[in-house]
């Protein structure tokens, strides 16, 4: 499900194989790929952007995001996840941001989203996808346009800034 042509990435989703595994809902309806740097590269702090024509439809779910480098020894949320880019098939013109650790993580998580003017759809073109990582801010940006901002003072009361370690990239389709 994953492939270079043309000198482009290409990550899909198909039927094909998907009823030789299991699903947290049941038999699985697609299989995808997941790629990610785990053991091979982490960092903490800087810029990280990916140039990415996203799919779209009902259902799809592509992001570029991030997790904490010691996810195997504390667990999610408390390693953190930066996500950089998620796109919901369902909203086709929204990108959203989010950032989740221990008390804003799921379904309330930090977050931001931006959607593109005019009717146009992400998967229509190329986008550049950003996050400029700070000791004390979180930057996210759509094609070099700034949308949203996260520090330490945006964590709910009583939760942990949990954004002081290295974290390894994936880039996936769901």
């Amino acid at each position: 499900n994953a492939h270079i042509e043309g000198g482009a990435l290409h990550i899909t989703a198909t039927p094909d194989g998907a009823d030789q595994h299991q699903c947290w809902y049941g038999k699985c309806q697609y299989t995808s790929a997941r790629l990610q740097t785990k053991g091979k590269f982490d960092q903490h702090l800087g810029r990280f952007e990916a140039r990415i024509q996203v799919p779209q439809g009902q259902g799809i779910w592509p992001a570029f995001w991030m997790l904490g480098n010691d996810i195997d020894d504390i667990g999610w949320p408390t390693c953190g996840e930066i996500d950089i880019m998620e796109n919901i098939g369902k909203e086709p013109a929204t990108l959203h941001g989010s950032l989740h650790g221990p008390g804003y993580s799921g379904g309330q998580p930090l977050t931001g989203q931006v959607s593109l003017e005019g009717g146009g759809k992400l998967a229509d073109e190329y986008h550049l996808y950003t996050v400029e990582w700070e000791a004390d801010a979180i930057r996210f940006y759509l094609d070099d346009e700034l949308y949203e901002t996260q520090t330490p003072n945006d964590v709910p009361g009583g939760a942990m800034w949990v954004f002081d370690h290295p974290f390894f990239m994936l880039l996936n389709v769901a």
